[in-house]
């Protein structure tokens, strides 16, 4: 995350979301350092907080604070890290990737980097707003900043870029990339259908038994999760045994649990 802001974003000028964002932008306007600038913002939101977060996770967020804070003015002052480009589309992507791998990392690791996240948890506490839509309309708040300081609505539009990339990447970590699908399968011929995929594809799945929405005719319900390299086949098996089987596809976001095959 560091790096990230001292390599890409801050010589660029490209604000990110949150804390960081308005620290880079704050740097640009009083020449004051990054690191001091996200401690002196994030701690005070921190400690009003407390109550909310939890001893242990509060702790851990003051480390990552301080931590990323001393690492950022360590390269800036110590290192004199050089700008890895100057580039506004390769800053803003290659920025986006810093932020969004080391924030996914810090939130993996049960932590936060403070800011908006800290806000957020309040908020959506405190009213009926989500804590998603408030850490949204933050960064937004963050993004209209940067291009009202730095006077260029350019730089704005490449900011929402690189909060894109980040907030991909973290999803990425926290829930990795996944090769499954979900499959409902109903069918008239489950009886026959069931031991062919299984035969087959060698899966198992679950039977799920119902009705219509009239409460008249039972129906049942096949449940499975696929590598998506075989839905083609699981396909083709379905129009060989049922032409009129129905089928819905959908994404697995994240999966737990030892096996696919218990399902």
């Amino acid at each position: 995350m560091a790096c990230g802001i001292v390599g890409f974003l801050s010589p660029n000028k490209i604000a990110t979301g949150g804390t960081a964002g308005l620290s880079i932008i704050f740097h640009h306007l009083f020449d004051i350092s990054i690191g001091i600038l996200m401690v002196l913002i994030n701690l005070p939101l921190l400690f009003l907080s407390l109550k909310y977060l939890g001893k242990q996770f509060a702790i851990k967020t003051i480390i990552t604070i301080v931590l990323v804070a001393v690492l950022v003015d360590f390269f800036t002052l110590v290192i004199k890290l050089p700008i890895f480009s100057s580039n506004l589309l390769l800053a803003t992507l290659y920025g986006g990737v810093a932020i969004g791998v080391g924030l996914g990392l810090i939130f993996k690791g049960e932590s936060s980097a403070g800011g908006a996240s800290i806000v957020a948890k309040i908020i959506a506490l405190k009213t009926s707003f989500k804590a998603g839509f408030v850490i949204l309309v933050l960064d937004a708040l963050v993004v209209i900043t940067a291009g009202i300081v730095f006077k260029n609505i350019e730089l704005a539009l490449w900011s929402l870029i690189g909060i894109y990339v980040s907030s991909t990447l973290i999803d990425l970590i926290l829930t990795g990339k996944q090769y499954e699908k979900i499959v409902h399968i109903t069918s008239e011929n489950l009886d026959v259908l069931g031991p062919k995929i299984s035969k087959e594809l060698g899966l198992t799945g679950t039977l799920i038994k119902g009705s219509d929405i009239d409460l008249v005719h039972e129906k049942h319900i096949l449940f499975l999760v696929i590598e998506t390299n075989r839905i083609s086949t699981l396909k083709r098996l379905i129009q060989e045994t049922d032409s009129k089987a129905y089928m819905v596809i959908m994404e697995a976001s994240e999966l737990l649990g030892p096996s696919r095959r218990i399902l």
